[in-house]
Parts: structure tokens; sequence; C-alpha cells
């Protein structure tokens, strides 16, 4: 037990405060509590703006993995008031494991599309990524692609991935899943594996690398990285990266492109589980759908929010709207098909 207390102090980092995070506290001096697997600097403006309004104050712990195992072995004694995810698999963990709580709330409900929010009320959704296309400006003459077209023989060697078991991709498989059903998305993924030009390999971003020194042509990432690429200043060979490629928004046959989100979750044991529903009735609304996306480069949940300018420039999200609970349904059997179908290991011709 000690070890493993161990590897999670490891996995996290304490931030915005000096000591642990705030035990219990009287709800008219409560301080809200946060286990984020988002970094903290892209998430303290719209804190900071919700403070400001609110006069709440809060503090974020955060935890790069094991954040779900943490908090149930915290039981409850945990201080965390509320969770924040980068991903629709690790928010239906959470409610999995029991160390969420619903949250009934017209406000939320109204404001958060049906499908980027848990139906019970323990999880939703902020800010929206595509699973795109990168595409070289110099060598892929069409803008527009459907994801069927990734096994087609016509690209054979021509795309490059990262790995089929990181839950982007996973995420990706499972809406094909949802969609086409097993067989044929094994068809497509057998494809996809015999057209890969290496095995898949790196980040989002080593992709868009791929692209740029002509290893391969199209490549699998999300469109957030994208906006990290043409702002990096501390390694600007990024920038050339991202100067390479076009974004191309693949549909799924007659919906459209596989998005994923972060989110958010009320703690089963929340001490200030009130501070903690003012602070995700926040986020949900215009300004901090607007300051967070646009801190992070993704689009909002709304569509009645603008996305950043740096966002508008990678094209006009038309998302599938299969509810994203059903997408991580379907991730289980996504990954047996990847080790099944061998597509790490790459190309088999």
């Amino acid at each position: 037990m000690i070890a493993y207390a161990a590897r999670l102090a490891a996995a996290a980092t304490l931030v915005f405060s000096s000591g642990l995070l705030a035990p219990a506290q009287a709800a008219d001096d409560a301080t809200v509590n946060i286990y984020s697997y988002r970094q903290p600097d892209l998430i303290k403006p719209v804190l900071d703006a919700f403070t400001k309004e609110t006069g709440i104050e809060t503090q974020v712990l955060f935890i790069n993995k094991g954040l779900e195992e943490r908090v149930q072995a915290e039981g409850e004694n945990s201080p965390v008031d509320l969770i924040l995810s980068t991903d629709i698999s690790r928010l239906v963990n959470a409610k999995d494991m029991g160390i969420t709580q619903p949250v009934e709330s017209e406000e939320l409900a109204s404001a958060i599309p049906a499908e980027y929010r848990d139906e019970e009320g323990n999880w939703f959704g902020l800010t929206r990524r595509g699973r795109v296309i990168y595409a070289s400006k110099e060598r892929v003459d069409i803008d527009e692609m459907d994801y069927a077209d990734l096994a087609d023989e016509a690209n054979r060697g021509r795309i490059c991935i990262r790995d089929g078991q990181h839950s982007y991709n996973l995420g990706l498989f499972g809406s094909l899943i949802a969609r086409w059903g097993e067989k044929k998305t094994e068809e497509w993924m057998e494809g996809l594996r015999d057209n890969l030009a290496r095995r898949p390999d790196g980040n989002d971003r080593a992709q868009a690398q791929g692209i740029y020194s002509g290893e391969c042509d199209l490549a699998l990432g999300n469109t957030y990285y994208v906006g990290l690429m043409q702002t990096n200043e501390k390694e600007p060979e990024q920038q050339e990266w991202a100067k390479a490629i076009k974004v191309i928004f693949p549909t799924i046959g007659e919906y459209g492109t596989h998005v994923n989100i972060s989110g958010m979750a009320l703690a089963k044991h929340a001490p200030n589980a009130e501070a903690a529903k003012k602070l995700m009735t926040f986020l949900a609304s215009d300004e901090a759908q607007r300051i967070y996306a646009g801190q992070v480069f993704e689009y909002p949940v709304k569509d009645s929010v603008p996305a950043s300018d740096i966002v508008k420039g990678f094209g006009e999200l038309d998302a599938d709207d299969l509810p994203l609970s059903d997408v991580a349904s379907h991730r289980r059997a996504a990954s047996e098909m990847v080790d099944r179908v061998g597509l790490n290991q790459g190309p088999t011709n």
C-alpha cells in the first residue's frame, strides 16, 4: 500500500497552493479542490475568471496518470470536489469506478448538448476536438475524405499514426464500430494497417513531423495539436511541421467527424459540493466556454459560442452526433481488434 501511494504521489503535482489540498470548509468560505488531467497553466485563466466572478477560490492537483485510482483509494477522506478530465473514456471510467455523483441541473442540461453529457448527470463535456486527417499540402490535392478512404489501396504506404492502443485512436475506432459494426471495422483496420508507411509510433505531433519530412502524406491527429504546433515558440521547428499540413475533416459515411471531449465530474465525496456545482455551472457558461476552448485550441461544446480565430483556421467542425457514451462502450472491442489485426506491428506487405 505504501508503494502504491508513492507511485500516485509521483504522478501528481500540486499547483496554486503551498500545502495539501484544502479540507472540508464552511460553505461561505469554500475552496473548490480539483484533480485535473489537464495541465494547470491551460485551465488557470478560466479558473481565475470564476474566482473573480464568485469570490470562490480553487486549488488544483495535476495528475498525469492514475487519477481515478487515487480518488478511489482516498475514499471518503478524499479532498477532491471536481474532476477535470481530457477524454471520454476517463470520464466513463470515473463513473464506472463509483467515484462520481450525479448532478441534476437545468442549467447544465440546457447548456451542454445531450451527446456530450452523461444521461444520469455523472459527467459533462466542456470542449471538443476532432480526430482529423493531417494531409500534406504539397502531395495531397484533395480536401474531403471519409475515414473509409484510409483503407483504400490508393493510399498504400502513405499513412502515419500513433499507437493504435492510444485512447485517441481507440475513441475513433469505437465510433466506427458503433456506426459500421465490428466486421466492417475490422476489414477497414486491416486495410489501414497495410497502408501504413511505418509502424505506429510517437504522438500526434510526430505524425505531422512525418508529413513534413516526407515519410508519409496522411496522418491521424487531433485538431488542437495543430494550434499547439502553430504557436510553439520554444520549439519553432514545430511551426514548420504545422505549415506543411492541412486539416481534413473526414466523415463516417453520412455522419460527421469523430470528436472527443474534455469534461468534468463532481466527486462522490466532494467536501465542497455546492461550491463545485457553482464552478460546473460557470464552466458551462458562454464566457467560460470561450476562455477555456480558446486556451486549449479546442471547439466549445456549445455551437452558439464561436471558436477562437486560430481554431477557426483549422476549418469548420461538422461533428458526428453519436453519443460519446456509445463510443466509450465500444473501446474494449476496439482495443481487442487492434491486437487481433496487428495494427501496431505495421504493414504486413
